[in-house]
């Protein structure tokens, strides 16, 4: 079919477009299509794989070991199409592919410019999508930052030329802007008016405007806004604020027929939708009873997106268990000083307790001594635990100290001179200088032993997760730790790598050096963190 709906933004930035992508997907695969969904970024680094996580939120990774924008994540959660590297295209991607060409002489001598070279070059990552999925129907393309931001330019273009050159039957834009409300409850529209102004200076009528407002707009404001856009009144659509989840915005924009007028403006025929699965998860998250509170013990809490996956599989979890989640974030360096645990996790009163502690990846030594202050009380308190990644890690090195009375284990990522480093680099890690995409990264197999609290997740012994980290548990600490009675309840499938740790004699404590939150969905929660939050419940349930 080869349909291309390119999603732009207007007025500001965090309006929702990854979202508003994400749920038009979601609509077209209810109709039947195969969507695949692509982010353009405009910066100049090559992945978000060296970013703070304070400036850029969480890196999404994908089965083939991009280290991707956040917004990837909400393609995977929304839709079901694969996810590649190919479906992440970033300015830098562009110049040092353009450049690199330039290098070797490809471009017969001629002078290399943005138009035509960087245009073809983005383009033609866009129609790889394609080519790489032969079944696919519709391409829908993100494009970051807000019209007229000059970073965007280069895109905006590559989005002209396709749109000139498909046709208007083959590919159309979706343009989302903001609807301000000012004293007195007005919606002011004249933001939207001059944000489609620069979208025309760009060379590209939107086909559909979505609305990004405080509440639903109302027939006289919709044909307002498409007078003043040169738009049909009825491809004026609203993405308001809601108050119950992310996840009903398919419903939102299916009940306005956004997906019926892109069939129309694709010349795609009418088909039967089926929203069944986002029915069902609807009706779970209004019947959830109760509420079990998870404390997140990490480094990067000051920013909501840094750990957004997480956040969301916690969400999954409890629809999955019939319960609301309340995420309690703590900055493990709160428990470093002379506090105990308990003053700052809370065990006192019912509202106050906390029913289950994770500790998810991250990089670096602050923080660190904090996050193993919390592994310890959880073992102890017989409290559900899930370590991710570093939570993993951090489970082994709380082994090590309090139980096999090691003070200085510790992983040489923190402390080179450990005298017991149970976590350690992996050795095809030792002489990487270059941070960037050199991670054990991407979808890999593990084994699963019998008897687990993993196998009993998973239902399956073989297993396929993404990985994005550096150390390991240290084989020659095998012996010691598993007869100290530490189980070790998975492994890569040559037996080399130990993928996933667990307490004995403990309602829930289990740790994996992978991340499964990255492939969590609404409609089917990660087995594991769908275990975790019910072992919370079950626990908050028999103190009653």
């Amino acid at each position: 079919m080869n349909k291309f709906i390119f999603v732009s933004g207007g007025v500001c930035s965090s309006l929702g477009k990854g979202v508003a992508a994400s749920s038009l997907g979601a609509l077209l695969e209810g109709r039947g299509l195969n969507v695949r969904m692509v982010k353009c970024d405009p910066y100049i680094n090559v992945d978000a794989g060296t970013m703070s996580p304070y400036q850029h939120g969480e890196v999404y990774v994908t089965d083939d070991g991009a280290e991707t924008d956040l917004d990837l994540g909400n393609y995977a959660r929304f839709t079901s199409g694969s996810l590649s590297r190919s479906n992440s295209i970033t300015t830098g991607q562009v110049y040092d592919s353009v450049i690199r060409k330039e290098r070797e002489g490809r471009y017969l001598g001629r002078c290399v410019q943005v138009i035509p070279h960087i245009t073809d070059e983005i383009k033609s990552r866009i129609q790889a999508v394609f080519r790489e999925d032969a079944d696919t129907d519709v391409v829908i393309v993100e494009i970051g930052g807000t019209v007229g931001d000059i970073e965007s330019i280069p895109f905006l273009e590559a989005a002209r030329q396709l749109i000139h050159e498909s046709g208007k039957a083959n590919a159309i834009s979706v343009h989302l802007t903001l609807i301000p409300e000012v004293a007195g409850g007005e919606l002011k529209t004249k933001p939207t008016q001059h944000s489609v102004k620069a979208m025309q200076e760009q060379g590209i009528q939107p086909d559909i405007l979505i609305c990004r407002a405080p509440v639903m707009l109302d027939e006289p404001t919709r044909r307002k806004i498409a007078l003043f856009t040169n738009m049909d009144p009825d491809a004026v659509f609203t993405s308001y604020d809601v108050d119950t989840t992310i996840y009903e915005i398919p419903l939102i924009f299916f009940e306005q027929k956004l997906d019926q007028v892109v069939l129309k403006k694709l010349g795609v025929e009418s088909r039967h939708a089926n929203l069944s699965p986002w029915y069902s998860m609807m009706e779970r998250f209004k019947s959830r009873n109760g509420k079990v509170r998870i404390g997140i013990v990490g480094k990067y809490m000051d920013l909501h997106d840094s750990y957004k996956s997480v956040y969301e599989a916690l969400f999954h979890a409890g629809l999955a268990g019939g319960v609301e989640v309340e995420l309690v974030k703590i900055d493990s360096s709160r428990l470093e000083g002379s506090d105990p645990p308990e003053n700052i996790l809370g065990t006192t009163g019912e509202d106050a307790e906390i029913d289950g502690i994770l500790v998810p990846g991250g990089f670096g030594q602050r923080g660190i001594n904090g996050m193993v202050k919390a592994a310890a009380w959880a073992r102890e308190n017989k409290i559900p635990y899930f370590g991710i990644c570093l939570g993993m890690q951090i489970m082994v090195i709380d082994w090590g100290r309090n139980v096999l009375g090691w003070e200085d284990a510790d992983s040489t990522e923190f402390n080179q001179d450990t005298k017991h480093p149970v976590i350690s680099l992996l050795e095809e890690q030792v002489d990487v200088k270059n941070y960037g995409g050199t991670m054990r990264l991407g979808k890999s197999e593990s084994v699963v032993q019998g008897g687990s609290r993993i196998l009993t997740a998973y239902g399956e012994k073989n297993i396929f997760e993404r990985h994005r980290h550096r150390y390991e548990f240290s084989n020659k600490y095998r012996k010691e730790m598993t007869e100290s009675g530490l189980l070790l309840t998975a492994f890569t499938p040559d037996g080399s790598l130990v993928e996933c740790t667990e307490w004995p004699e403990h309602p829930w404590g289990v740790g994996v050096q992978f991340h499964p939150e990255f492939k969590s969905k609404p409609t089917a929660a990660s087995p594991l963190f769908r275990d975790f939050v019910a072992a919370a419940r079950d626990r908050k349930q028999s103190l009653r």
